[in-house]
């Protein structure tokens, strides 16, 4: 339970958030979304206070302990017992037995807890560091990207943890369909405020959407009625009968105001380019297999599949099972042990090799790095394709060697579309991306004309676009000709920690969640329709008003140029009644928006 009041934070000229207010209340749990350097971690880091705020402040009830899971996890001491213990207090020995409870509980056994932490895959360590949060009797977990490194089946795992935790707690992921399973309510930093809504992602960018929609249609407005005023002012000012009606229009003018234009975000949007492929499959694989040591045990042994031209196949499966071997196999990086990969001759591969950062030239600048990527006709590309990896201007100049981890997967995926491709080989795109690129990129290989085969742990993306799935799992590897939920129905995850015995009751638990969630969310809108059917019957109405005022106005004109006294007598008294009319349209769609707001506040504490 904490309260984050007028929090204001500034890094040199970069404004992250300005008198930012939201509150975490007892038993929520909140996902934090907001674009990659819009502030996220920092403000984890303020509510630890290991950084302090410029203004405001973020209040903190006594004796309510926070546990801070950071991105980047490491480790000081020899063994898993030991780190664990870390962060005890008292004695150790008479105090261990809490932590060896707590990673027992994680999965580990009594012989785990004597080894290195570096021995442990990615998503044990992560659960070490968890298990070290945990000993420490947190009433709030704050957790910054935990899947992070996870593979599917140590994310479905978490999934299952957090739902059962009975704290508050609030996560960072560009995992949405993580996030969506565990929280309820998100708070978005946009526009360098927070915006808190009841529910999941969907429901709160389809309510930023529609609030900026509505921002934007009532500046449109003002701006109509401001021009037709001054219009109308120009047009009589120096005509002495209408001098009455001309000040009564200047007062109006300098009393109106234009909210500002709402200023465009960056973002990643964009499409592979595309290379004709003239047959049916572009790729087949037989009996493949592989081992570094050329010898027994493989990797993986046995494969067999085609792809077809349009397929789109997900390579699913825990961590350091094979999964990013296969796709180096698939691109010759590594020659085959067994078996073959043989493609049509008119092939054309676009490869995204996970964290293969050394491929980038440090000394290039951006610019230069993606020019490495494309033949002549394309140099003209370079620069639009740095504007649509998010390097505008001169940050189209910046030097390879000074970006962050983020900033160089962007700069592999904008060398990857340069290229012409029919196939697309991408080993985890979304790494290092926020929600809208990792929804980007989701949209981009589904609407790709060509094949693509895909390494991925995210669920949502896998569930959106994989027609077909390559899974390792349980020492094997085995090609499924169907979608992901398919898979889960009729093969399901052998060695699926989070579900333990019962993968099948998780299955059926998140069903009852979705239609619980469906149901919450057709109650919400029906409470909501009547304000939004009431502001959009008041838009309506001054739309035909201010339609209105500027008929009359021409009628004006013309009624002075033809000398047609009655009408140039009438005609202003009918102008006044409509915009008498209109600014009461205008009132009452003040107040209106003011309920519809506190309707969906309502919801959102309710």
């Amino acid at each position: 339970m904490i309260t984050v009041s007028g929090v204001s934070k500034r890094y040199g000229t970069q404004l992250l958030f300005e008198d930012m207010s939201f509150a975490v209340n007892r038993g929520e749990r909140i996902g934090l979304v907001g674009r990659n350097g819009h502030g996220k971690s920092t403000l984890f880091r303020m509510i630890t206070s290991l950084e302090a705020c410029d203004e405001g402040k973020i209040l903190v009830p006594n004796g309510y302990r926070i546990g801070y899971l950071p991105q980047e996890v490491s480790f000081t001491c020899p063994t898993v017992i030991e780190e664990c213990c870390t962060v005890l207090d008292g004695d150790m020995e008479n105090h261990k037995w809490k932590a060896e409870k707590v990673l027992s509980g994680l999965g580990f056994g009594l012989e785990d807890m004597s080894r290195p932490c570096s021995e442990f895959s990615g998503g044990y360590q992560v659960r070490i560091e968890l298990a070290k949060v945990l000993v420490s009797s947190p009433d709030m977990l704050l957790l910054d990207e935990p899947t992070n490194f996870l593979d599917v089946v140590s994310i479905r795992w978490l999934e299952s943890f957090l739902r059962e935790w009975r704290g508050e707690f609030i996560v960072i992921s560009h995992d949405r369909g993580f996030m969506d399973s565990v929280v309820t309510h998100v708070v978005g930093i946009h526009r360098q405020k927070a915006r808190k809504i009841k529910g999941v992602t969907a429901d709160y960018y389809s309510q930023i959407e529609q609030e900026e929609a509505v921002h934007e249609k009532n500046r449109v407005n003002a701006e109509k009625k401001r021009k037709q005023v001054m219009g109308y002012i120009s047009s009589f000012r120096a005509k002495a009968r209408h001098a009455r009606s001309v000040q009564s229009s200047i007062k109006m003018l300098n009393k109106m105001g234009i909210p500002d234009r709402l200023d465009g975000i960056k973002g990643l949007s964009f499409s592979f380019s595309e290379a004709e492929l003239p047959a049916r499959y572009v790729l087949d694989v037989r009996d493949l297999g592989f081992s570094y040591s050329g010898e027994p045990p493989y990797l993986f042994e046995g494969l067999t599949f085609q792809v077809a031209k349009d397929d789109k196949i997900c390579v699913i499966g825990k961590n350091g099972k094979g999964k990013t071997t296969l796709m180096k196999v698939m691109n010759g990086v590594l020659e085959p042990v067994l078996g073959r990969v043989k493609e049509h001759p008119r092939a054309a591969k676009a490869y995204f090799e996970q964290g293969n950062t050394a491929v980038l030239g440090e000394n290039n600048t951006v610019e230069e790095e993606l020019s490495t990527a494309c033949a002549g006709s394309m140099k003209g590309n370079v620069r639009d394709i740095c504007g649509v990896m998010m390097f505008q201007g001169d940050d189209a100049l910046k030097k390879i060697s000074v970006l962050s981890g983020g900033e160089k997967s962007r700069v592999l995926l904008g060398k990857t579309l340069l290229m012409p491709a029919n196939l697309l080989m991408l080993d985890e795109p979304t790494h290092h991306l926020d929600i809208e690129s990792c929804q980007s990129i989701i949209e981009a290989v589904k609407n790709f004309r060509g094949a693509a085969v895909v390494v991925t742990h995210d669920e949502n993306f896998i569930r959106c676009v994989a027609s077909k799935l390559i899974v390792f799992q349980s020492g094997r590897v085995l090609f499924f000709p169907g979608t992901y939920d398919e898979f889960l129905d009729q093969v399901g995850w052998d060695e699926e920690s989070c579900a333990g015995k019962g993968g099948g009751a998780l299955r059926k638990e998140d069903k009852k969640n979705k239609k619980e969630l469906r149901k919450m969310r057709a109650d919400n809108a029906r409470k909501i329709r009547p304000y939004e059917e009431r502001v959009k019957g008041l838009e309506s109405g001054i739309e035909s008003a201010e339609k209105e005022i500027a008929f009359m106005t021409r009628e004006m004109i013309r009624a002075s140029e033809e000398g047609d006294a009655g009408k140039i007598a009438e005609i202003p008294r009918r102008i006044n009644e409509i915009r008498s009319r209109e600014e009461s349209l205008y009132s009452e769609l003040e107040a209106a928006l003011e309920e519809l707001e506190n309707a969906r506040k309502e919801i959102d504490e309710g």
